[in-house]
């Protein structure tokens, strides 16, 4: 399972369907999976920016998955991998909030660098 893990987070692809001054919306493109109407994207990621002054920004980031297959429950580990690479490459580290869409596979979690 960790090798099948590994080949579909090298082979994530994004493209940046909409920006505006405080958003952005991807598409994520997974090898294995799709949606199934469309035949495209396995799902969408929309960041959006929260900005407190000059200086501090928090970013909240929904992840959509649209390919059925990916809501069983023997999925959860690759959603928990395709998620943490998502936020590594779309949004880097700034203070997010994630909430991820996928059936019994959703949940929310908080990626917060702390200073110690």
């Amino acid at each position: 399972m960790d090798d099948f893990i590994n080949r579909e987070i090298s082979s994530m692809k994004f493209t940046k369907n909409f920006r505006s001054s405080t958003a952005e919306e991807w598409y994520m493109f997974l090898k294995s999976y799709r949606d199934p109407v469309s035949k495209g994207a396995a799902g969408k990621v929309i960041v959006h920016y929260n900005l407190f002054g000059n200086r501090d920004v928090f970013i909240n980031t929904t992840i959509i998955l649209d390919d059925p297959a990916l809501y069983k429950h023997e999925c959860h580990k690759l959603i928990c991998a395709v998620a943490d690479e998502t936020i590594n490459r779309l949004v880097g580290y700034a203070d997010t909030l994630l909430s991820v869409h996928a059936g019994e596979n959703s949940y929310q979690a908080e990626y917060v660098e702390r200073n110690i």
